[in-house]
């Protein structure tokens, strides 16, 4: 199953997209129905409300504005340097432990958004990563075996980072975090429709149609059911939290010269299996 958010008429909506059709899952009454209730809502919600798609009614991929999959997650939790050729490119060595930060959910936005350049920066860099929504509540300490029947599902995500206020402190925070650079989606895929932890899929971003980024999700130093282990072992993960899982080699600030991303551009994260997430990028107002 691939969900969507969408807007319409002003209201986000929840859409099952098929083909070039999303069939409008609102319920009859009018009421709004999030991803988020629905993760929330436990198991059999996401099969129960796409059921509603054989009647519901449909409108054409390219006619709706698509947002975040999830527009306001819980925790976006974000690996850092979690391909080893992207951590020797930086000139880091390969971690013993998951370079752990947090993004917040006001600079999140949809396929087909753009993506801010913000006037107090040119170093805008892309980066193509695999994202992983959580779908029942973890229990602390839970081991790596049983890790995976906690992920509800996968989407594409682009942790885009304005470099050089990435590297004005110790922590990446303020570099992750401005407005209009998080494209999330299309699509929420659910589980079942990957591998395992979705490994073993082609992963690469392409800038103005070439190709900067091409890996594969196996490649992962430290792999979704790995990760959740570990993150259990700290904090409480939720329904509809995100982990935004790391970037492979190619990125713009290791290239020579840089490579930054620049207003009329467009950039693509295509993971196989999971979706194309398209955005072009814009100067801030």
């Amino acid at each position: 199953m691939r969900f969507v958010t969408f807007e319409l008429a002003g209201q986000a909506r929840l859409g099952l997209m098929s083909g070039g059709e999303i069939a409008d899952l609102t319920g009859e009454a009018g009421e709004p129905l999030s991803l988020m209730a629905l993760l929330q809502a436990g198991e059999g919600a996401l099969a129960e409300a796409a059921n509603r798609a054989v009647t519901a009614p449909r409108h054409p991929l390219e006619s709706v504005k698509l947002l975040p999959v999830l527009p306001r997650p819980g925790k976006i939790i974000c690996l850092g340097l979690n391909y080893a050729e992207h951590a020797a490119e930086g000139g880091r060595e390969r971690p013993d432990y998951p370079n752990f930060f947090m993004r917040g959910a006001t600079t999140l936005i949809g396929h087909g958004a753009p993506v801010i350049r913000p006037r107090v920066s040119v170093q805008l860099d892309f980066e193509a990563e695999l994202a992983a929504v959580i779908g029942r509540r973890v229990p602390r300490h839970v081991a790596k075996t049983d890790a995976l029947s906690f992920v509800a599902g996968y989407a594409c995500f682009n942790d885009v980072s304005v470099r050089d206020y990435q590297r004005r402190t110790p922590q990446w925070t303020i570099g992750k975090n401005f407005d209009g650079t998080g494209p999330f989606g299309p699509a929420f895929v659910t589980a079942d429709e990957l591998p395992p932890g979705a490994s073993g899929l082609h992963i690469e971003s392409r800038l103005n149609g070439k190709v900067m980024q091409s890996a594969n999700t196996r490649d992962m130093l430290f792999p979704v059911d790995e990760t959740i282990m570990l993150l259990a072992q700290c904090l409480t993960l939720e329904p509809g939290d995100v982990l935004v899982m790391g970037t492979p080699a190619g990125v713009g600030f290791a290239r020579t010269p840089p490579v930054w991303m620049k207003a009329g551009d467009t950039i693509e994260i295509d993971i196989e299996g999971v979706g194309l997430l398209s955005n072009p990028v814009a100067d801030e107002a």
